[in-house]
């Protein structure tokens, strides 16, 4: 790498390296120029020396849809807390957990990343496995009764991952998702773009 890609590099990824060194100071609990200028050192290593590879970003951000992922995120939160909470007073009833395989529609790594996270920060479920090539996401949910059966499962890992995509994703990745503007366009078949689209429609379920 020349000394103008390294500082192209660096101005690119300035907001990772304030990142990064807020975090070792936060790490040693002293804000010192000792503890500042050594985390810039470390961010500066990892950031060219071990550099994560890039995600292509092709969507924008949109308002309306940012602002109803959040809302609905919030009201999964709150509810399935509620959820989780109730199963220590339900005094003999052993939970039913299962882990639910589920086919994601996008092939963005950045979309996929998304929905596992917000699933996983929701109480009672939890991805225990995700599959970048094949889109598919393996969620362990604490009871899969109270949480409507396997099919209810499904359909709201979709539903978030319909969420995610209309607040970042572009007109093109919807299109490709099979997840049409309302009042604009047409619902498209489902499924993964690629060679074996046509045999991957199914989902996988693995019950316990």
């Amino acid at each position: 790498m020349t000394i103008h890609r390294r500082r192209r590099s660096i101005a690119a990824q300035w907001s990772t390296l304030v990142w990064l060194v807020a975090v070792w100071v936060m790490l040693w609990g002293d804000l010192s120029w000792a503890n500042v200028l050594g985390g810039l050192a470390l961010a500066l290593l990892v950031t060219l020396v071990m550099p994560l590879p890039s995600i292509d970003f092709h969507g924008r951000l949109r308002p309306l849809g940012f602002l109803n992922l959040v809302f609905r995120f919030a009201v999964d939160l709150v509810a399935a807390s509620v959820q989780v909470s109730m199963q220590a007073f339900r005094f003999g009833h052993t939970p039913r957990g299962a882990v639910v395989g589920v086919r994601l529609r996008s092939s963005s790594d950045l979309y996929l990343t998304l929905v596992a996270e917000l699933a996983s920060l929701v109480p009672g479920s939890l991805v225990i496995e995700a599959h970048r090539l094949t889109g598919m996401l393996y969620l362990h949910v604490l009871d899969v009764d109270v949480s409507g059966g396997v099919d209810a499962v499904r359909a709201d890992t979709l539903a978030l991952e319909e969420r995610v995509m209309r607040a970042f994703a572009s007109d093109e990745e919807l299109l490709r998702a099979g997840i049409a503007r309302r009042g604009r366009d047409q619902r498209r078949p489902a499924g993964r773009t690629g060679p074996d689209a046509g045999t991957a429609a199914e989902n996988e379920e693995v019950t316990s």
